[in-house]
């Protein structure tokens, strides 16, 4: 684009003013011998009427957890920020209709019927990645106060479509039942290392072949631990999901023949809300039947 200046003597005096345009060399450079490296990009469009699934994973974060002394077997503080940085990435993309946590790691549903960045699945996973990953690290003093944050954190992410809603909730339920599995395991592991003074080399060969109903008997029999008095944090993760709710706010308003005066106001506003409960079963699905689009559709 060329800019040009124009100035003319008139009887109010002289006055100026900008002319730009397009030259058609300007042109010409937009259409280059060089465009043809654009014929190399993969088409990477997700599926119609699919669900699109973002899952972050925390990148070699047993060692992070080491290097800045996460609490064993689950520290709050981190739980705490990773669902912070998950509620950062549903405020910044609104058609993330449920998202749901554990431990390192988040899934991020994206509406049937959203279109964000042309269902591009190589732009939905960076940007998920990257506004998790930039969360986390401005959040972390909120969460730590003045414990440093010694590297940064990273995150791989994949995408996966499921079409319909049977498919979506299993998959939720797949990652729910991992959150179960891996919390009784570490819970038992922590307490047989933390109170039962064995090393952890020893309690790993003390839970090998171990099944669930061995693992709760080693917490009560041995530690009068009930493991469903655990948490539910801890047990179920956590849900993310958009609810609708009435705030009343004071406004300052002038009404006739009165004066400027404080008067309430209640409107209504989606907010992400957070719910640690079961997500397996029908109940929550029914309390909250928004969050999932109709099949028929």
């Amino acid at each position: 684009m060329l800019i040009g200046r124009i100035c003319r003597l008139g009887a109010a005096g002289r006055s100026c003013f900008t002319l730009s345009y397009f030259s058609s060399s300007a042109v010409i450079m937009a259409k280059s011998k060089f465009e043809y490296v654009r014929s190399f990009e993969t088409d990477d469009t997700c599926l119609k009427n699919c669900y699109i699934v973002v899952r972050l994973d925390g990148r070699n974060f047993h060692r992070f957890a080491e290097q800045h002394q996460f609490k064993k077997p689950n520290d709050d503080r981190a739980l705490g920020l990773m669902s912070r940085s998950a509620r950062s990435v549903m405020e910044e993309l609104e058609d993330i209709i449920i998202s749901y946590g554990q431990s390192d790691e988040f899934s991020f549903v994206f509406k049937r019927s959203s279109n964000w960045f042309k269902r591009r699945a190589s732009k939905l996973m960076t940007h998920v990645a990257s506004q998790f990953s930039s969360s986390y690290v401005f959040y972390w003093k909120e969460f730590f106060g003045e414990q440093p944050l010694l590297y940064p954190p990273s995150f791989d992410g994949r995408v996966v479509l499921y079409p319909t809603n049977r498919n979506l909730r299993d998959y939720l339920s797949w990652r729910q039942a991992d959150c179960h599995i891996n919390n009784l395991y570490n819970t038992v592991f922590w307490t047989l290392v933390q109170k039962g003074g064995l090393t952890t080399t020893q309690a790993e060969d003390r839970l090998k072949g171990t099944l669930a109903s061995d693992k709760n008997e080693i917490l009560f029999s041995e530690f009068n631990i009930n493991y469903n008095n655990e948490p539910v944090l801890h047990r179920k993760g956590t849900a993310l999901i958009w609810e609708k709710r009435e705030e009343t706010v004071s406004k300052r308003m002038k009404l006739p023949n009165e004066e400027e005066k404080e008067v309430p106001v209640t409107r209504s506003r989606r907010r992400v809300e957070a719910f640690h409960c079961d997500i397996i079963g029908e109940q929550f699905w029914e309390e909250h039947p928004d969050v999932l689009e109709d099949d028929a559709c």
